[in-house]
């Protein structure tokens, strides 16, 4: 069997790169050892600019609808203290409540809307690969059998087999914390206060954030009245099964150890129990075969691994398209390593100093969580934080110097309007195709894109307040370039060419003069 991509594990990452994969004309194959999608819900939902990506393609809409609660008010915890974003009217991070056996779902019908091929129930035992395939051994329902790619990724979790096959290493730190969360709701004898916390008989109030004892740290919040969220973090040294699911007994012992009291807790909606690394793989490609999501970083926080693996697939899809339909210029999957690696250390940097602040027991590191809490008031650093766990301040570095402060960021997304109507920036991406967006009726520069066609979609408009002359923008989101205001024809046109070049290959045609 022949595919143009093998994607092993049907997590969100996974089902996510095949979804963009099958957008670009790609055949993929969805490989997943699990006979049936997991129901337990690592994750809650989705946070940071995958949802402005989402948004991009047309799909926030869809999770939207089936989520229980698509606008949650933006708090968030970071490393045993608050970060509240309430107050501003245009936070930098917002969040969207789906559990991922839902988000999965979605995920999954949309890939097989667009002729992505899961099959579940299919092991990866080998792989091997040559200069121009790769090859999968796979131990499937009916028996054994191959498939051979192009290129074959890893979003198989944090026991990557396809990283151990390929040889990529995976340094990094185990913190022995066990952590466990529960949205449960409470019985008639337990009362929610008005400030968040709970008067529980026979034990007095127990107050909603961080409370901190000798034996670990106990979190309460109430983001719905119906089913409160508590949280406990103890140091064991038990190793867990990810796959054997928790139960409200183990949460409510947790709670009895952490707190010294008897918590009584109603109907669990949600149930999941966790460990914390700071992990990163050496490197993203090993030849033909790569990894994203889990199998690539593992981060010693929550509310961030969804977004970086999801945003992994997105900038990884197109890059391998590109090469398995021939106009890839050299070095371009490359790049995918360069950009996202970046990113890892990124989120890695945050989340590592979040182990810091909340693992610390000492005045020195109830000090320091104090004045967190403090400079969180201001609004320059609550939006530089938040700007941090979101990945929003990600800008990829352009290669050379002298390039517009657009360059290497995620596109804004503009009011446009053209000869058909007003649409965004965000119409635009859609299709997840490269853009050259002229907002200020350059024809010299819609004339150097006519070579690109129709690898490239054109799209002249006008906007209130334009940020530049013209941006091209890749299918992922991200400015590969723009012209500043006013630029001149020839400078203009020059750099134009060669991020055409850069990024999407070599010329399909001499572009006819418009004169």
């Amino acid at each position: 069997m022949e595919v143009d991509v093998i994607v092993v594990g049907a997590g969100p990452t996974g089902l996510m790169l095949a979804g963009e994969l099958r957008l670009a004309g790609v055949r993929a194959l969805v490989l997943e050892r699990q006979p049936e999608p997991r129901e337990i819900p690592k994750a809650g939902g989705l946070g940071g600019q995958i949802l402005e990506l989402l948004r991009y393609r047309g799909l926030l809409g869809r999770l939207e609808e089936a989520s229980t609660d698509p606008h949650p008010a933006p708090r968030f915890p970071f490393g045993g203290v608050h970060v509240d974003f309430t107050h501003l009217a245009d936070p930098p991070l917002r969040a969207m409540v789906l559990p991922q056996p839902l988000l999965e779902r979605l995920l999954g019908e949309r890939a097989g809307e667009l002729g992505a091929d899961v099959r579940r129930g299919h092991e990866v035992v080998g792989v091997r690969q040559d200069d121009d395939t790769v090859t999968a051994d796979v131990r499937g329902p009916d028996g054994p059998y191959r498939v051979t790619a192009r290129y074959l990724v890893g979003c198989d979790g944090p026991h990557s087999r396809v990283r151990d096959l390929a040889g990529i290493a995976f340094p990094g730190t185990t913190y022995p914390e066990v952590n466990r969360l529960g949205q449960v709701a409470l019985p008639d004898a337990v009362t929610l206060l008005d400030g968040g916390g709970l008067d529980v008989p026979g034990v007095g109030t127990i107050p909603a954030g961080f409370t901190r004892t000798d034996r670990g740290v106990f979190a309460l919040g109430s983001p719905d009245p119906e089913a409160v969220m508590v949280f406990t973090t103890e140091d064991e040294l038990t190793e867990y099964d990810d796959d054997e699911p928790m139960t409200l007994d183990e949460l409510q012992d947790s709670i009895r150890r952490v707190l010294g009291v008897e918590l009584p807790l109603g109907e669990a909606r949600r149930l999941s129990r966790f460990t914390f690394h700071a992990r990163h793989a050496e490197r993203y490609r090993a030849g033909r075969i790569l990894v994203a999501g889990d199998a690539a970083h593992l981060f010693p926080a929550t509310g961030v691994a969804l977004n970086a693996g999801m945003l992994d697939a997105v900038n990884l899809a197109w890059k391998l398209a590109a090469d398995v339909e021939g106009w890839a210029p050299p070095g371009l999957v490359d790049t995918y390593h360069d950009e996202r690696h970046r990113a890892g250390e990124r989120t890695l940097l945050h989340t590592r100093a979040q182990v810091a602040l909340r693992r610390g027991e000492d005045p020195a590191a109830q000090a320091l969580r104090e004045l967190f809490q403090e400079l969180f008031a201001d609004e320059q650093p609550l939006r530089r934080i938040g700007a941090l766990i979101g990945g929003t301040d990600i800008r990829y570095p352009p290669p050379g110097p002298d390039h517009h402060a657009l360059t290497g960021s995620f596109a804004p997304d503009l009011g446009l309007r053209t000869d058909e109507g007003a649409t965004s920036v965000a119409d635009l991406m859609h299709g997840a195709r490269p853009v050259l967006l002229d907002l200020a009726d350059r024809a010299d520069l819609r004339e150097v894109a006519d070579g690109w066609a129709p690898r490239v979609d054109v799209c002249a408009a006008e906007t209130d307040q334009r940020p530049a002359d013209a941006l091209l923008i890749r299918p992922d989101g991200h400015v590969a370039w723009a012209a500043a205001l006013d630029e001149p024809a020839e400078a203009a046109a020059g750099t134009l060419r060669a991020a055409l070049s850069g990024w999407f290959g070599a010329p399909l045609k001499v572009p006819v003069s418009r004169g």
